[in-house]
């Protein structure tokens, strides 16, 4: 049985390369950002939503997790991953007083640091896996194409938050 989550993150990256979709992404925020107001930036577009600067602030966080989950399931293969709460992360982290080009900063340093890790890996490091508390076993492999959707899932909200103006 697929987990819905992931078969909707997945579907983001049909057909597509995800390593390539990862490292076009830092640029493609930097060109939706730039120019636009920081108090436009934390707009929610919703009650309870998040704005701009929210989601690129879970996006660093989120890559700062998969740094940890790759390099822990290339060194201990097929070992448990927690899951972590993405709100509780965004109250620790006081993702609402967060400047978008801070976070943006800190998403463009964890991504860079993991290309680099994936330009070495050999094709066994790619399949060595964890098991995740929610999702059971996933690859490298499957984590990256994983991350790539994620990436697209919010870059679709915040292109329609900036179009909302």
């Amino acid at each position: 049985m697929t987990d819905p989550y992931v078969a909707r993150m997945v579907a983001f990256t049909e057909g597509k390369d995800p390593i390539a979709m990862q490292r076009e992404m830092p640029q493609i925020l930097s060109g939706l950002i730039e120019g636009v107001a920081e108090k436009e930036l934390r707009r929610s577009p919703a009650p309870g939503k998040w704005s701009v600067s929210e989601i690129i602030a879970h996006l660093a966080d989120s890559e700062l997790v998969s740094v940890w989950r790759y390099r822990q399931m290339i060194e201990h293969n097929d070992r448990p991953l927690s899951a972590y709460d993405q709100d509780e992360w965004a109250r620790i982290g006081k993702y609402s007083s967060r400047e978008a080009k801070d976070s943006l900063q800190l998403f463009t340093a964890l991504r860079a640091m993991n290309l680099k890790m994936f330009a070495r890996l050999t094709p066994d490091e790619w399949q060595r896996g964890g098991i995740h508390a929610e999702r059971g076993r996933i690859t490298v492999q499957s984590l990256a194409r994983q991350v790539a959707g994620h990436d697209r899932n919010h870059l679709e909200q915040i292109q329609k938050i900036l179009a909302e103006k």
